[in-house]
């Protein structure tokens, strides 16, 4: 069975041997690059089947790095690593073509669970969904269709309650706009476009109790639902 192959751009070279050699030991096939203007053309030149991109790097930021990634290979998965946790960077992260992103200092054993969960949903894999789902301080009875806050319920309409559990399964990570229509609308036409709006809108409005928990727009990609820690 062929390893699935990571390409890991990342300037500090001690750290960058450590989780190369993690990655290794958990069955990828890694190949590191610790300066920003050999990013590009060492990803021409091969095939990967995710990237770790550091985003402060030598020469050529990661964002640059990301986007023309994204002319090459459109489809390609983008984990970013990044010293800052601002909303305004981490959304500017997925603007590049982010799926996700880590906050350094990181747990390895989280970036490795990030990069598995990626490789599984490009592959088709479905990832489960629990009975009941927290949210912050609100509870997702995907049974019943209720978010509950407090002694407060909400009843969800059945796309309403699609809608947020294909937030969930990609929590902190880029819900495309097309797949997420055509998957529950049936086809990403511009009426079910703008409903889908009207209902991202309302699922906003269930979480302001709650300001750790967004529900950000990614122009020109789709929705991503934010949890603060």
């Amino acid at each position: 069975m062929n390893k699935e192959k990571l390409l890991l751009v990342e300037d500090d070279v001690n750290f960058g041997f450590v989780l190369k050699s993690y990655l290794e030991m958990n069955d990828f096939e890694v190949e590191l690059v610790s300066d920003g203007k050999d990013a590009v053309p060492t990803f021409s030149k091969n095939q990967y089947d995710l990237c770790v991109l550091d985003v402060m790097l030598p020469n050529v930021d990661g964002f640059t790095i990301a986007r023309e990634f994204r002319k090459i290979n459109k489809k390609i998965p983008i984990i970013f690593l990044t010293a800052k946790s601002l909303k305004d960077d981490v959304l500017e992260g997925f603007k590049a073509g982010a799926d996700d992103y880590l906050t350094k200092p990181f747990d390895s054993d989280v970036l490795l669970v990030k990069i598995k969960a990626i490789l599984r949903r490009n592959t088709g894999e479905k990832p489960e969904i629990e009975d009941k789902v927290k949210i912050g301080k609100y509870i997702f009875d995907t049974k019943l269709r209720t978010l509950t806050y407090n002694d407060e319920s909400h009843r969800l309409t059945p796309r309403e309650a699609d809608l947020l559990k294909e937030l969930i399964i990609n929590k902190n990570s880029v819900l495309d706009r097309n797949e997420a229509l055509k998957k529950i609308w049936g086809d990403d036409n511009y009426f079910n476009a703008r409903s889908m709006d009207v209902y991202i809108t309302k699922l906003r409005k269930y979480f302001k109790d709650d300001d750790k928990i967004q529900i950000n727009n990614i122009h020109g990609s789709g929705f991503i639902l934010v949890m603060q820690d």
